[in-house]
C-alpha cells in the first residue's frame, strides 16, 4: 500500500538535510587547515541513501556538484554487507567513481536499528597526494601512478577503531603533514552529520523517512521535467576547444556536443570528442558529468533541492576513450579543468533555445601552483593561488557578468584568499590585487571583469606548476548576441635580475629565485549583446572607476570622453553612436 505523505513535512525534511550538510561545511570551513579548503572552499559535503543515491548536498565548488555520488555507489558496492556502524572509507580513485585524485572523499555509514540507511560524506582538495610532483598538478605525467596515491576504497576507522596501520601506510605517501589534519577535519564533519542524521530519525520514524525520501526525489524529478519539457524539442549542437595537451605543441581538444530535447527528457552525446590525450589533458567520466550538471543546473530553476531525483530526466552519452571519459591508466589531473570547455560546449548549444537564459563564456582556467621552503618557518608550503587565478564570468540577458568571480569550475570571488591569511600562509609579499583595466567583454551587458595580481615570492626551492588554457587567444571567455570576447590570460615571472618568464599553459617551472615577481592577469568574461546598446551612463561609470579605458569607451561603445576632465561629451557619443 502506497503510503500517504504530507507535503510540509517532506518540504521541512528536505530543508533539515540540506542544513545538516551545509553544518558540515560550516564544520570544515573551521576545522580545516590548508587556504585550500578554509578560503577557497574547495569541497563538498552530502547525506546519501544506503546506495549510495543524492539525498541532498552542498556544493562549496561547483566543480564538485557530482564528485560524490557516482564514488558512494561505488563504495557501498564494494563492501556490500561488510560494513558497520563506526567504519570510516577514503576514496579518490579516478577510475572508480572519483573525478580529481587530489580530491579526496570521506563516507561515514550511519546505521538506524542496527540496518545501514545513509552515508555522511565529505568531498575536499588536498594539498598533495603524492606522485611524482609536489601539489598534485603534474604536467609532465602521463599516466595516472605519476600523478598520486591511488586511494580505492580503504577503511581507515573500523567499528570505531582507527586502523593505524593503513592510515600510516597511506600518510607515508603523501608529502605535507596538513593533509593529515584536513583528512582528520573531513571525518569530523561526516560525525557531524551521522550525529545530526541520529537527531533526525528521533522526528521521523523509519516509513516516514523512507516516504518522504521518494517524495522529493519524485518531487526534485518532475521538477526538472517540467523545466526540460518548456525547451522546444530539437537537437541543439555545440562545440568548444581546449588547447596544448602539454605534450604535443600546438595541440587541440574538441569537445563535440549534441544536446537532445525529447519531451521531458534531454539527452548530452559527446560522441565525436577528440580522443584521449597521453598528457594529463583528460577528464574521468565523473568530472565531466559534474561539469555538465552544474552547468545546466545554471539554466533551470534553482529551486530545485539537489537530490538523486535530478538525474532522472538526464542522459549523459559520453563514450569510453574520448578526453572527457578517459581510459585506465590515463592521467587526468586536468579533468576538473575541462568543466570551463565543457560549459562552453553547453551553452553554445543551448544558446540556440535559451537565449536569456545562458551566459556568454566565463574566463578560463590558467592556474599556478608554488611549492617551496617556507624561510620563515623552516618547513614546506604550497598554494593554488586562488587570489591570482579567478577572472570574471560571462554576461547574460539583463544583467552584467561577474567580477572576480571566473572559472565556472570554482566560483569563489573576492573571499577565495583573504589578503592578510594569504601572507600569513605563504612567504609571499603582496604588491597589488585590483581589477584589470579593459578586461571585460563588451557589450549591452559588459562580462565580469579580470584582476591582476602581483607579489614577491620571498621563498626558497620554489617550483611553481602552470596548469590552464586561457593563454591562446582562441582560448578568450566567448561573447554572444554581438558581445565581445573577454581579456585573455597571462603569467610572467620577474627574476631579480630583471629576466622574465612567461610559462606554458602547462609547464613545471624549476628553479624560481627568492624575489622574484609574480604576476598574473586574468581575464575578463564575455559581452552579451551589442556593445553600442549600453547605456551611456553605465559605460561613463565604468571609466570613471577606471576599470575601463577611454579609448575603450570610444572604440567599442561609442562613448566619447573626455580624458583629462573624464567628462561625457555628448555630442560627439550621439554621431559616434550614429544618433547625430
Amino acid at each position: 500500500m502506497t503510503r500517504t505523505v504530507d507535503p510540509i513535512k517532506a518540504s521541512v525534511l528536505h530543508r533539515r538535510l540540506k542544513s545538516i550538510t551545509e553544518e558540515m561545511g560550516l564544520t570544515l570551513l573551521r576545522t580545516t587547515r590548508s587556504p585550500i579548503l578554509n578560503e577557497a572552499r574547495d569541497f563538498v559535503t552530502g547525506l546519501y541513501d544506503a546506495q549510495g543515491r543524492m539525498l541532498e548536498q552542498s556544493e562549496y565548488i561547483p566543480v564538485l556538484a557530482f564528485a560524490l555520488q557516482p564514488a558512494c555507489e561505488h563504495v557501498a558496492g564494494f563492501f556490500g554487507d561488510d560494513i558497520h556502524e563506526g567504519d570510516v572509507v577514503l576514496h579518490n580513485d579516478v577510475f572508480s567513481g572519483g573525478n580529481q585524485n587530489n580530491d579526496v572523499a570521506v563516507f561515514r555509514p550511519i546505521f538506524r536499528d542496527g540496518r545501514l540507511v545513509a552515508w555522511a560524506a565529505c568531498k575536499g582538495h588536498q594539498a598533495d597526494i603524492g606522485g611524482a610532483q609536489a601539489g598534485g598538478y603534474n604536467p609532465e605525467a602521463r599516466e595516472v601512478w605519476q600523478e598520486a596515491l591511488r586511494i580505492t576504497p580503504i577503511k581507515v576507522v573500523e567499528r570505531g577503531q582507527p586502523r593505524r596501520d593503513v592510515w600510516r601506510m597511506i600518510f607515508a605517501n603523501i608529502r605535507y603533514p596538513i593533509v593529515e589534519e584536513d583528512i582528520k577535519a573531513q571525518i569530523g564533519a561526516t560525525r557531524v552529520g551521522e550525529r545530526s542524521m541520529h537527531e533526525l530519525f528521533r522526528r521521523f520514524d523509519a516509513p516516514t523517512f523512507d516516504a518522504c525520501i521518494g517524495y522529493l526525489f519524485e518531487t526534485s524529478e518532475r521538477m526538472v521535467r517540467r523545466e526540460i519539457a518548456a525547451i522546444p524539442d530539437g537537437v541543439y549542437r555545440g562545440e568548444s576547444w581546449a588547447f596544448y595537451d602539454g605534450v604535443n605543441e600546438g595541440s587541440r581538444m574538441r569537445i563535440n556536443l549534441a544536446v537532445t530535447v525529447a519531451g521531458d527528457e534531454v539527452t548530452f552525446d559527446f560522441t565525436g570528442s577528440s580522443p584521449q590525450t597521453p598528457g594529463f589533458v583528460n577528464a574521468p567520466y565523473s568530472a565531466t558529468a559534474s561539469a555538465l550538471l552544474l552547468t545546466f543546473l545554471m539554466l533551470i530553476n534553482p529551486d530545485v533541492p539537489h537530490n538523486a531525483g535530478i538525474l532522472r530526466p538526464i542522459r549523459i552519452v559520453n563514450p569510453e576513450g574520448s578526453f572527457l571519459n578517459a581510459r585506465f591508466p590515463a592521467a587526468t589531473t586536468f579533468g576538473n579543468s575541462i568543466t570551463g570547455p565543457t560549459s562552453d560546449a553547453i551553452f553554445r548549444a543551448f544558446a540556440q533555445a535559451l537565449p536569456k537564459m545562458v551566459t556568454a563564456g566565463w574566463n578560463r582556467m590558467m592556474g599556478f601552483t608554488i611549492t617551496g621552503q617556507d624561510p620563515r618557518h623552516a618547513r614546506p608550503y604550497v598554494d593554488i593561488l586562488f587570489l591570482a587565478l579567478k577572472g570574471g564570468s560571462g554576461a547574460t540577458w539583463g544583467a552584467d557578468g561577474y567580477d572576480h568571480i571566473g572559472l565556472i569550475n570554482c566560483a569563489g570571488g573576492i573571499q577565495a584568499q583573504d589578503y592578510e591569511m594569504f601572507e600569513i600562509h605563504d612567504p609571499h609579499r603582496l604588491l597589488r590585487h585590483e581589477y584589470a583595466q579593459d578586461s571585460a567583454g563588451a557589450g549591452h551587458w559588459r562580462g565580469g571583469l579580470g584582476v591582476e595580481t602581483e607579489f614577491v615570492i620571498d621563498a626558497e626551492n620554489v617550483t611553481g606548476i602552470a596548469f590552464g588554457d586561457g593563454i591562446e587567444e582562441e582560448a578568450r571567455a566567448f561573447g554572444l548576441f554581438g558581445g565581445r570576447a573577454g581579456s585573455i590570460n597571462e603569467i610572467t615571472i620577474t627574476a631579480p635580475d630583471g629576466s622574465v618568464r612567461r610559462p606554458r599553459a602547462k609547464e613545471i617551472v624549476r628553479g624560481i629565485e627568492r624575489g622574484s615577481v609574480f604576476r598574473q592577469r586574468a581575464g575578463g568574461g564575455g559581452g552579451y549583446g551589442d556593445p553600442r546598446e549600453r547605456p551611456v551612463e553605465q559605460v561613463v561609470a565604468d571609466v570613471l572607476d577606471g576599470v575601463l579605458s577611454v579609448d575603450a569607451a570610444r572604440e567599442d561603445y561609442g562613448v566619447v570622453v573626455d580624458p583629462a576632465t573624464l567628462a561625457l561629451d555628448e555630442a560627439a557619443t550621439r554621431r559616434r553612436r550614429g544618433q547625430a
